[in-house]
């Protein structure tokens, strides 16, 4: 009870940063790059987007597996009335296996061109899902260790705010000034118990973002500021179109997919020409089937065996002709996607790149207004010392600088937020990342 009145007594900034290091005191440090791996390995889009990768893989091993035989043991035990008729296609028989795998079937080889192509695009569509992975990481993380890094300095705004209301109060009372300033320093209090009050739950619920992101809990979390690495130098001439286009994985997902629809379509048409199958077939007969009614007991045997090819000549199939025209539209609409995609990362990318000239320029204005802010209130405070200008000159100039400095912390990072989703958008995140 002591100690929560000792530290009841401890000035406001105090408090937060002793709140916060008793929150983080059992905390794991977690640098950028361990929190990204921990993401792409435990995030639910990233374990979707492998199980695509997976299910398409085996569509593929299905359509190439139909090359090795098929074996298939059963039995068609069952009792006959005059000629053994079949049962489900086969002789009535104690045991019989059979054997069928594709000789000779083009439209075969074509659908497994398609499953290999389709797999091959999967592989890219889960490459472009793990990078968005990456940069929703990096945002998030980013933009935590904003906040964090701009907590205590909102404290330390709010400390002043009520150290200058309760000095207005006083002033007030003691008849030195107007009490309608006293309104006035209660919103300037308030304003800053706002802005402290917005950064711990930006805090809270980022916290709890990178949580779910990485599968660590939320309390064991410690971002290591210094582990983002630093931004590269922003090139004005660079070509940063051409650059996403060469290194887009959702435009070499659409490449490959309608690669693997002109495969299909083409399976659809050949599916009309000729096929040549393996067969073959053992079966162990049972004389109580009537056999040897209808066959002559000398050349019957109760073990038979055949094997042989099976040729198909589909001359006449009006129905796989319509399906096959069906599938060339899908093809015509795949390539056209690939048009689409192009289009739209480069469109998305020429946004960024202005973008970021645009927010750098906005940065460099908010950075000069702050500056000039500052060194206005620097010089209202000689000039109070001096008596040339009033306490609330001072705070006047405070509140202005105060405000000039928080526009140039949403310009600094809405500029890092626009740069990272460039590099996203160049192929470059994992390299920046990663530090290479």
């Amino acid at each position: 009870m002591n100690a929560f009145l000792r530290a009841a007594r401890l000035p406001i900034p105090l408090l937060v940063i002793a709140f916060y290091s008793i929150t983080y005191l059992s905390a794991e440090p977690l640098p950028l790059k361990q929190a990204v791996q921990l993401a792409l390995t435990h995030s639910t889009s990233a374990t979707a987007a492998d199980a695509d990768f997976q299910h398409a893989f085996a569509s593929y091993r299905e359509a190439h597996n139909q090359y090795l035989p098929q074996l298939v043991v059963g039995s068609s035990l069952g009792e006959s009335w005059g000629f053994p008729l079949t049962l489900e296609g086969s002789a009535p028989s104690i045991v019989n296996v059979t054997s069928q795998s594709a000789l000779i079937n083009p439209a075969l080889r074509d659908f497994t061109r398609a499953a290999k192509t389709e797999w091959q695009a999967s592989g890219y569509q889960t490459r472009e899902e793990h990078s968005q992975i990456t940069e929703n990481t990096v945002q998030t993380y980013a933009e935590l260790s904003k906040w964090q890094s701009l907590l205590p300095h909102l404290s330390e705004q709010m400390e002043e705010a009520l150290k200058m209301e309760d000095l207005v109060n006083k002033r007030i009372e003691e008849g030195v000034d107007n009490p309608l300033l006293r309104n006035q320093a209660k919103l300037t209090t308030a304003r800053a118990r706002l802005s402290v009050t917005q950064a711990r739950g930006s805090i809270d619920i980022l916290t709890n973002r990178l949580s779910q992101l990485t599968g660590m809990p939320a309390s064991s979390i410690e971002i290591v500021p210094e582990s983002i690495p630093t931004l590269p130098a922003i090139e004005q001439e660079s070509d940063s179109v051409a650059k996403a286009q060469q290194s887009s994985f959702a435009i070499q997902s659409a490449e490959t997919h309608a690669l693997a629809m002109g495969f299909r379509a083409r399976g659809e048409h050949r599916a009309l020409w000729p096929t040549a199958d393996f067969a073959a077939q053992y079966a162990l007969l049972a004389k109580f089937n009537n056999w040897l009614q209808f066959y002559q007991a000398n050349s019957f045997q109760l073990n038979d065996a055949s094997v042989g090819v099976v040729i198909r000549f589909p001359f006449l199939s009006p129905a796989q002709r319509s399906h096959a025209q069906a599938a060339d539209a899908e093809a015509f609409k795949a390539r056209n996607d690939v048009r689409v995609a192009k289009n739209q990362v480069s469109e998305e990318t020429l946004k960024l790149q202005r973008s970021v000239e645009q927010l750098a320029a906005a940065q460099q204005v908010a950075d000069l207004e702050y500056q000039i802010a500052q060194s206005n209130f620097e010089a209202t405070k000689v000039r109070v010392d001096s008596g040339t200008a009033t306490l609330h000159d001072s705070e006047d100039a405070r509140i202005q600088a105060i405000a000039r400095f928080d526009n140039l912390q949403n310009a600094n990072f809405e500029l890092e937020r626009t740069r990272i989703a460039l590099l996203r958008a160049t192929g470059e995140l994992d390299t920046w990342v990663n530090g290479k």
